[in-house]
């Protein structure tokens, strides 16, 4: 019964959160000193992953009318109606998500297969975050930006979790890449 009323609290407060108004691409929810990067092309929902291959453990994609119903966070990562800096602050959402949800525990960690298979479920408490056959999931499990390249995530505290995108040329560590730095 604690669970219930934890993962409750938990989902009701990303809810609220999402609700004030923490989903917008205004400049005081962007990393300072970061230009806001522009939308680009985004990966479709189909019947594969975005690589074209498989997606993830061989299941078809949800539907955008099944993500926007069953994760509603989620349901926006990669859209084409949406951006670069929503995209990130969807991951870093989740996370929220997650901490709120494991209190005490801090972020999930690994490589981001592995923090990806953690917000799809693979946790002691079976919560998923973000389905296993959402777009942005490829068939390694790992989840990826609107390019088709993988998150990278960095370790800043137990709190907290720098998020990068390597944007339109797919390169990191070049001009174009995207940081979600959260404030300490």
């Amino acid at each position: 019964m604690r669970r219930v009323a934890v993962i409750g609290l938990g989902v009701l407060l990303v809810g609220l959160l999402w609700r004030l108004g923490l989903r917008s691409d205004s400049p005081e929810r962007w990393p300072a000193g970061a230009d806001k990067p522009k939308s680009a092309g985004p990966i479709s929902a189909g019947s594969t992953s975005p690589s074209g291959g498989k997606h993830g453990a061989d299941l078809p994609l949800l539907n955008a009318e099944t993500l926007a119903t069953d994760f509603p966070i989620v349901a926006p990562l990669n859209r084409a109606d949406s951006t670069l800096a929503r995209d990130l602050e969807t991951v870093a959402l989740v996370l929220d998500a997650w901490r709120t949800n494991f209190p005490g525990q801090g972020n999930p960690f690994g490589e981001n297969s592995e923090i990806t298979a953690a917000l799809a479920g693979d946790n002691s408490l079976g919560l998923v975050l973000i389905p296993r056959q959402h777009p942005a999931i490829n068939a390694a499990g790992e989840l990826c930006d609107r390019w088709e390249t993988p998150f990278r995530f960095h370790q800043i505290s137990g709190q907290h979790m720098e998020i990068r995108s390597a944007g339109p040329d797919r390169a990191f560590a070049t001009g174009d890449d995207a940081i979600w730095n959260p404030a300490p």
